[in-house]
């Protein structure tokens, strides 16, 4: 139940970081940031992996949008 819990909030989180990718939207990284955290959360309750690691390369990949950005652009 976790591990679709951790899926599920990877997804949502994935669907706000695409567009964040865009310059002058980086915003919606921060936003996204609380909502990985969660799914991570979750995903290592769980008895099974693929959500916390799909979630954590979600993460990856705002982590790596925000330091090109230099974190606010």
């Amino acid at each position: 139940m976790f591990n679709i819990l951790s899926f599920l909030f990877g997804l949502i989180s994935l669907l706000i970081v695409i567009p964040s990718t865009i310059p002058f939207l980086g915003w919606g990284n921060w936003i996204a940031m609380p909502v990985i955290v969660i799914g991570i959360v979750l995903g290592a309750l769980s008895s099974s992996n693929g959500g916390r690691n799909f979630c954590l390369i979600v993460f990856l990949i705002a982590a790596v949008r925000l330091m090109l950005g230099g974190g606010f652009i």
